[in-house]
């Protein structure tokens, strides 16, 4: 199964493997009831996956993004944009066109407006009682708002020179999500929890408190504070480079103490002060998962290469998967398959996140690294052509500029 992915000698293993963790603690959170009693304290925490892909995605755009700054003092928007779009959408998209026209493969009652989806702001407004189908989408609105905005805040900042108060402006962010999420608390979660009205208690906190952008930038900033150090700090990327297992071992340490904090995830400790918590666990685990001297760091596993790989067309899809697996499981009267409904549906999951890279994600990647490849060749003749006239004007002489 391998090959049938591109396997690049540079890789990080150390993310492939948090990448794995990540998908596989949201396919346990979103599996339901009905799994092995071993795995209850996972799907307990099965929620922060999502967490750790945020901290993920800061990370790699905002190495990628600062890294180009550095070098070039400039970012070259459309082709970041074109390589998000490539990246994101088509399978987004198929996905999207499945849960419009296939009734039967709709996990919930309802489905947000479209325009929401093709705006990619479902997460706002989202009523977790009426518009269950593709709810999951939320966290793909959250990381496509930043890679809209990030870009963009990157070139303001270093023009109007404000790049050195970047890291305490990121630290305010997440003080300022943590206070907007105590509002909210108190505005839209508390009074229902005060006359004992659960079902609008869990409305009101999912739709003002946990799937809103604004509240939910702890992980993402994280990662970009991360992709700070990496690139302009050389001095603390030595010193973090030397204590990997370290930082594997505080990450771990943080998560276990934000584990007793998100005893419950719909407490106001868990949603206000637990979702900075995991999302500085998960920081010092990446931090861990990139240096040299770690574990993960060195660790090479095809099992993780291929689901990391999956990791995005299995989110899509496997909540389709899941309901459609149980319909069609429900009345076969056979106790080994029974008893087995839970990894008959990871299995299947994977295999639909599998058909979804195969024949979406990895031709759309392919037609975008050909796009953007034929517009490097004629930036590079433009290129060749203007030094050709740069050297006839001066008489053919060497002129350093």
């Amino acid at each position: 199964m391998i090959k049938l992915f591109n396997n690049n000698t540079n890789r990080l293993y150390g993310l492939d493997h948090l990448r794995a963790m990540a998908i596989i603690l949201v396919m346990i959170f979103h599996y339901g009831r009905g799994i092995p009693d071993w795995l209850e304290p996972i799907k307990r925490i099965g929620w922060t996956g999502v967490d750790l892909f945020f901290v993920l995605s800061g990370y790699l755009i905002g190495f990628q993004l600062l890294k180009e700054f550095k070098g070039n003092s400039k970012i070259n928007l459309k082709r970041f944009y074109m390589k998000r779009l490539f990246r994101i959408v088509p399978a987004y998209l198929a996905i999207l066109i499945l849960y419009y026209s296939l009734g039967s493969l709709r996990e919930g009652s309802g489905l947000p407006p479209l325009w929401k989806f093709l705006t990619f702001t479902q997460n706002y407004g989202l009523d977790s009682q009426t518009q269950k189908s593709f709810s999951h989408a939320w966290s793909l609105c959250v990381e496509e708002q930043f890679y809209l905005l990030m870009p963009i805040s990157i070139i303001l900042f270093f023009q109007a020179r404000l790049q050195k108060l970047a890291p305490y402006l990121m630290l305010a962010l997440i003080g300022v999500g943590i206070l907007l999420r105590i509002h909210n608390w108190n505005e839209f979660v508390q009074p229902f929890l005060e006359n004992g009205s659960r079902r609008l208690m869990v409305q009101g906190l999912l739709e003002k408190v946990y799937y809103p952008s604004h509240n939910r930038m702890d992980g993402l900033i994280v990662g970009v504070l991360i992709a700070s150090i990496y690139n302009f700090k050389p001095g603390w990327q030595t010193f973090l480079s030397k204590y990997g297992n370290i930082s594997l071992l505080l990450g771990l340490i943080l998560f276990l103490l934000a584990y007793q904090v998100c005893e419950s995830i719909l407490s106001f400790k868990a949603m206000v002060y637990g979702l900075p918590l995991i999302s500085l666990a998960y920081g010092f685990i990446v931090i861990g998962a990139i240096s040299p001297t770690s574990i993960l760091y060195k660790l090479k596993s095809r099992f993780t290469f291929v689901i990391a790989t999956l990791s995005y067309a299995i989110y899509l899809s496997h909540k389709q998967v899941y309901h459609l697996v149980k319909i069609l499981l429900a009345d076969i009267d056979n106790g080994f398959i029974q008893q087995n409904v839970f990894w008959i549906c990871l299995i299947l999951a994977v295999i639909g996140g599998l058909i979804l890279h195969l024949f979406i994600e990895k031709p759309f990647m392919k037609l975008r690294n050909q796009i953007l490849n034929v517009s490097n060749n004629k930036l590079e003749k433009t290129r060749g052509r203007l030094s050709l006239k740069h050297i006839k004007v001066f008489g053919g002489r060497k002129v350093e500029s």
